[in-house]
């Protein structure tokens, strides 16, 4: 997102959602889905895609929006993520986080401070307990 000369800040164009997703049986996988789905129907010229967290090495058959997965326990896979999203010209992530939906230690706290350290683009965290 780019500040205008007036000060206003531009609507994003590229967003991304993380978190868990459908059909992984979660809440936050539906509250992810619900995101998207509201965003791509009433943001108009926002493109939008999700980058999944699995739970399960095998991962899940996810709908095409799904551009990228972490595998939750796999901390340089974050990494990765960050990778992709400031490659792929995404102006705002929108990171959903529960205390147990990431891997690592401390109910994965540092797998998504990896993330964000890495990653160069505006994100607004949603934390639930």
């Amino acid at each position: 997102m780019k500040q205008q000369e007036d000060g206003r800040v531009q609507s994003p164009k590229q967003v991304s959602f993380i978190g868990s997703y459908i059909p992984r049986q979660c809440g936050i996988a539906t509250f992810t889905s619900d995101l998207y789905c509201g965003l791509t129907a009433e943001g108009k010229g926002i493109n939008s895609f999700a980058v999944a967290v699995n739970d399960v090495p095998e991962g899940y058959d996810y709908p095409p929006e799904v551009r990228f997965e972490i595998p939750e326990r796999d901390i340089a896979s974050y990494r990765r993520a960050a990778d992709f999203l400031n490659v792929n010209n995404v102006d705002l992530v929108c990171l959903q986080h529960e205390y147990g939906i990431y891997g690592g230690p401390n109910c994965g706290c540092p797998s998504s401070q990896r993330y964000t350290q890495c990653c160069r683009i505006r994100t607004l965290l949603s934390l639930r307990s």
